[in-house]
């Protein structure tokens, strides 16, 4: 059954892990990140008019990713220092369109206002998109229509340019799709879902002149989005292709084209995803690889893929209804999306690798060996960081009309109409989830809670017995749900060539790895054996965490959770490691 999400704030997380990544991405991420916009000559792009341009060609969409991640904080609690932030950057935006709509300023002051001559590379659809979906969070956030009007404009005039006896192409990076859709949503202009659908459905038609080494399949542009079952190209642009046809889908009732949809993400889980949720096994082309092909000292697993993918399983959510999409939202965000950043916040990984062997080189500077960087030249993983971790409490839980559903447990204050109610837990650390019923209306409702597919065994009582969820709740009932959070191991499927023999460690929705510093030999000679994993709850240590000691032939491992490797030193590290059959074997 379809869900819906919450109304914008129904729901805030009120404490823990999630509480305390929220804290750190508005401390210290976001002033950061409005730091170097300056630094980097991102902002002066907008205030320019003439001369030289700053940055990759894409650079706009940095400005208007942090300004989605401002605007969302800003509904979260509202700050002075975020509303004069929002209100001096719109502006900019704003100063920066022409007369007509259009907006870009790599073509203006660097193509000497020469418009769409270059699909395949120019990626002047894709700023606007993202230009349209902080637009979209701004409106909603803050009531703050600058960027709506902005947007209004410049898809007015993207209605009067594409689409069938106008100018007939796509953008060589999807994103216009879904943002059409959104502003769509808040606005009703029905153009702008017209548009949307037409950019779907041109794919795979010949549209876009493959350059260089890359074929077609490079921009999604190999097969029409409706015949696609394994998903091919660059992750990112696979990726956000995949959100904007799962949005057109919804709202145009195509059932063909969401089913399509559903089997080549089925595809995607079963054999293109790595263990982290990260996706992306090729760094020629930043791109998926065939099925199986998941080497873990090859992975690029991108950090904007990893919330490509969360943005897609959350539409295929809310389109079905079915749990799995959440079992993926969860199981990417605590492993492959925050890996991307430190614990600190003001350092971040593009390429999200899960082995670094003994002696490896960093020969780029998106290298795990480098360690997280400031920033990057091409800066898009950052800002997309900041606007998932900005807006999560939006990804929390659904509603339909029968209730409402938890999808990811975090400690958090819900109120949706007449229904009330107060979560308390520590996950992930500890598996007890208890939701105290704060309001209610004296009809039956449901409460969903999942039950994540990690989970092996659930116990769930209502006021300390066994009971339906769909009842006449009374303020005070109080509903517990215990998840068997302990340490287990877990084989690859035995097609993955790169890791046959090994083993991870998880623990519940974490996903573990061994860092050079806690090993007592060279990680690449030893392997572990079999014997009981030691679990070990360290506060003071990266944060406060739960690490596991793992036998090994050489002594014990210890396992920390992989989202925080990397932020003591950078060494070898290793989720897959060898499986012996003993000590000493």
């Amino acid at each position: 059954m379809p869900l819906r999400p919450l109304p914008l704030g129904s729901l805030k997380i009120s404490g823990g892990f999630w509480q305390e990544r929220q804290r750190t991405n508005r401390e210290a991420t976001i002033p950061a990140a409005a730091q170097r916009l300056e630094d980097v000559g991102t902002l002066e792009n907008f205030r320019r008019t003439s001369g030289s341009f700053e940055g990759k060609l894409f650079a706009d969409t940095d400005v208007y990713k942090w300004l989605e991640a401002v605007a969302w904080e800003q509904l979260r609690s509202p700050s002075a220092e975020l509303a004069s932030w929002q209100a001096s950057a719109s502006a900019l935006v704003a100063s920066a369109q022409e007369a007509d709509g259009y907006l870009n300023n790599h073509t203006r002051l660097a193509l000497g206002g020469r418009r769409y001559g270059d699909l395949e590379k120019g990626h002047e659809l894709y700023c606007a998109g993202h230009l349209f979906q902080a637009a979209v969070a701004q409106v909603r956030a803050t009531g703050d229509r600058t960027l709506l009007d902005v947007a209004c404009r410049f898809a007015d005039h993207l209605c009067k340019t594409f689409g069938p006896g106008r100018l007939e192409g796509v953008d060589g990076h999807p994103l216009i799709e879904m943002a059409l859709v959104e502003l769509y949503r808040e606005t009703g202009t029905a153009a702008y879902l017209e548009l949307a659908a037409y950019f779907v459905e041109a794919r795979g038609h010949g549209t876009l002149t493959v350059p260089g080494h890359h074929g077609p399949a490079y921009f999604q542009d190999h097969l029409p989005v409706r015949d696609v079952r394994t998903i091919a190209g660059h992750a990112v642009r696979a990726l956000y292709l995949a959100c904007g046809a799962t949005d057109v889908a919804v709202e145009t009732g195509d059932d063909e084209l969401l089913d399509a949809l559903q089997a080549t993400w089925s595809t995607m889980v079963e054999s293109q995803t790595y263990l982290t949720g990260g996706v992306g096994s090729r760094w020629y082309g930043e791109a998926f690889g065939d099925p199986f092909e998941l080497p873990p000292d090859a992975a690029y697993c991108e950090t904007c893929a990893a919330i490509a993918s969360v943005q897609w399983s959350w539409r295929l959510l809310l389109a079905t209804g079915d749990s799995k999409y959440a079992d993926l939202i969860e199981r990417t965000l605590y492993n492959a999306v925050i890996s991307g950043v430190a614990l600190t916040g003001d350092k971040f990984f593009y390429v999200n690798t899960l082995k670094v062997r003994h002696g490896a080189f960093a020969d780029d500077q998106r290298s795990a060996v480098g360690g997280r960087q400031a920033w990057f030249g091409t800066a898009c993983c950052p800002p997309n960081v900041m606007r998932t971790l900005s807006s999560l409490d939006q990804l929390v839980a659904t509603c339909d009309d029968d209730g409402v559903q938890l999808q990811l447990y975090a400690p958090a204050s819900v109120r949706v109409g007449e229904i009330g109610f107060e979560v308390e837990t520590e996950y992930p650390w500890h598996g007890t989830i208890r939701v105290r019923i704060t309001a209610t209306p004296d009809t039956p409702w449901t409460l969903g809670l999942r039950i994540p597919s990690w989970a092996e065994t659930h116990r769930l009582t209502v006021n300390g017995h066994e009971g339906p969820l769909r009842r006449v709740w009374s303020v005070g009932d109080e509903v517990v749900l215990e998840l068997p959070v302990a340490a287990r191991r877990t084989t690859p499927d035995e097609r993955i060539d790169s890791v046959r023999g090994c083993v991870a460690i998880e623990r519940g929705p974490l996903v573990y790895c061994f860092e050079q510093q806690d090993a007592p030999v060279v990680l690449d000679s030893t392997a572990v054996v079999g014997g009981a994993l030691a679990e070990r709850d360290e506060p003071g240590l990266l944060g406060g965490v739960t690490t596991v000691e793992v036998p090994s032939r050489d002594g014990t491992l210890t396992a920390i959770p992989y989202y925080a490797w990397a932020n003591r030193e950078v060494g070898p590290m290793t989720v897959w490691i060898r499986e012996g059959l003993s000590a000493g074997s």
